[in-house]
């Protein structure tokens, strides 16, 4: 075993463990931080794919900052004790069929394809410096403005939200 696969499958079983414990955790603050290893559990298998552009956003974008923002609103709320109510019997019956069938269908599209290796693929050669032009230009496929003005519609959402989360908090 090589030590790819091996980092493949030590990484695949961080994502999985703490995906399960984001959704199964109690307390909202562990479930942000769970959350965060899980993004960067997928930045190293976007490392290990040699997609250092993609697990470089990964951690700079998700795990840096939407996660801190998370955890961030959390704290500003004062939530950080909060825990989430125990859910249903029913509700974890259900869960638990479509977890089964969902499982069922990938593992049955999985065996019954037959997956062949590509004909000689040629690798498309990636200028660098076209691809920073475009991130940074506002002309013609830039991407500046619409990530400014998503990012300013991300910002009124937050603010919105603690100040909701405040009032409702005051009138209790």
């Amino acid at each position: 075993m090589t030590i790819n696969v091996l980092m493949f499958y030590l990484l695949s079983a961080v994502i999985l463990v703490f995906s399960v414990l984001t959704i199964t955790t109690g307390k909202m603050l562990r479930a942000a931080v769970y959350l965060l290893f899980v993004l960067v559990g997928t930045a190293g298998l976007y490392f290990l794919l040699n997609y250092q552009f993609l697990a470089a956003v990964q951690l700079i974008l998700y795990a840096g900052g939407i996660v801190v923002l998370i955890i961030f609103s959390i704290l500003l709320t004062s939530h950080i004790s909060h825990k989430f109510a125990k859910p249903a019997a029913w509700k974890l019956w259900m869960g638990f069929i479509v977890l089964i069938v969902g499982s069922s269908t990938v593992l049955w599209v999985l065996l019954s394809h037959h997956f062949e290796r590509a004909a000689s693929v040629t690798p498309i050669t990636v200028n660098m410096h076209v691809i920073g032009e475009q991130l940074l230009g506002m002309g013609k496929n830039g991407y500046v403005l619409p990530f400014e003005l998503i990012s300013i519609l991300l910002l009124a959402a937050m603010v919105a939200a603690i100040v909701i989360a405040k009032k409702e908090k005051n009138q209790n």
